[in-house]
């Protein structure tokens, strides 16, 4: 097992959703962090980590890091003051990561989740996913450069590619149909082999759904814990498939307990799903929204376009990540309370406006 505590953990996007909230769990068990951020996204950064640690700091229930029983419970009686003097900003971008200002001298693991073009528009353009993955290599290679003995990197469930009927276990053959599903599972088979030439313990992160606060407005789960309470309608499609939602706390969490225990492993199982056990037709969870918003708004099925691949299920197996933690790794927000806090955010928003 390793000690997390003074270890050095280079994080790239960490300005991002997942990323930043990452970063806010390494904090608090007491390791420094060394982000990568353009010189655009500072301010950015410092505003999410900040918040994150703040408002887990006031016990506010908003963010939830460091609540006890988690992996950070020795750090928090650190003022959030305290925690972010353990992180250091390194400027510069992923294609040119090595002359980055701020760059350590060592890092002991090296997280990965910056990658361009992850929106609709781009999603399917070669050009930007293959810079991605060849900059995303050259992170390896500097990790192990730096005496990283971890290195971890954000996958998509999106790699599977479609699968009748929705389940998605490590071992399966991936059949991605956009051209950043093939880049994030090219990268990974090629990952694996670097890693290992380079005696680095390799761990590729499949995420599916993580939703939050701080995620894109324009998510379903955003978008309908804003607009239902306020009463608003919202289209969606008939939400007659499965999904999955992992609320992003209990992600972060997953992925810290992942570097806590990758020393225990063989190494063979590289991939892991970071996904909740709540699998369930979509428009279960839309209606668990509707009562929370007190039956305010209205739901129209049936009224949103589809993307290209039309309405698929995910049910996505998580024994790995049990199996990966050492058994430590449970869920501690269900979809109940995530969405609660959601909705109570956006009421004390409008309030506030």
């Amino acid at each position: 097992m390793i000690d997390i505590k003074d270890k050095n953990i280079i994080i790239t996007g960490i300005s991002g959703f997942i990323g930043s909230y990452v970063a806010a769990e390494f904090l608090k068990a007491g390791a420094r962090v060394y982000g990568l951020v353009r010189p655009g996204s500072l301010h950015k950064a410092e505003g999410r980590i900040s918040d994150i640690l703040g408002l887990s700091a006031s016990g506010s229930g908003v963010s939830g890091l460091g609540a006890p029983g988690s992996c950070g419970e020795a750090a928090t009686a650190l003022t959030t003051e305290e925690l972010l003097q353990r992180l250091h900003y390194m400027t510069g971008d992923l294609e040119h990561i090595r002359s980055a200002e701020g760059l350590p001298r060592h890092a002991d693991a090296f997280l990965h989740f910056a990658w361009d073009g992850v929106n609709r528009r781009d999603i399917d353009d070669d050009a930007i996913h293959e810079r991605s993955r060849r900059a995303s290599l050259d992170c390896i290679r500097l990790a192990s450069e730096l005496g990283a003995r971890v290195f971890m990197d954000a996958g998509s469930r999106v790699e599977y590619g479609i699968k009748e009927d929705g389940i998605m276990e490590e071992s399966m053959d991936c059949d991605p149909v956009n051209a950043y599903g093939r880049n994030k599972l090219l990268f990974g088979q090629e990952a694996e082999s670097l890693c290992r030439k380079l005696s680095m313990r390799y761990i590729h992160l499949r995420f599916f759904s993580v939703y939050g606060r701080g995620d894109h407005p324009w998510s379903i789960i955003s978008t309908l814990t804003r607009e239902l309470p306020a009463g608003h309608s919202v289209s969606l499609s008939a939400c007659r498939h499965r999904w999955n939602f992992m609320e992003v706390r209990d992600a972060a969490r997953a992925v810290l307990l992942l570097y806590k225990h990758a020393d225990e492993q063989p190494g063979e199982d590289s991939i892991v799903n970071v996904a909740s056990k709540d699998t369930r037709v979509l428009k279960g969870f839309v209606e668990e929204i509707y009562e929370l918003s007190g039956r305010r708004g209205e739901l129209c099925y049936g009224s949103f376009q589809q993307a290209k691949e039309g309405a698929l299920s995910i049910c996505p197996v998580t024994d790995r990540l049990f199996a990966m933690t050492g058994g430590e790794f449970r869920e501690e927000i269900p979809f109940s309370r995530g969405a609660a806090e959601l909705i109570a955010a956006a009421e004390a928003e409008r309030q506030d406006t």
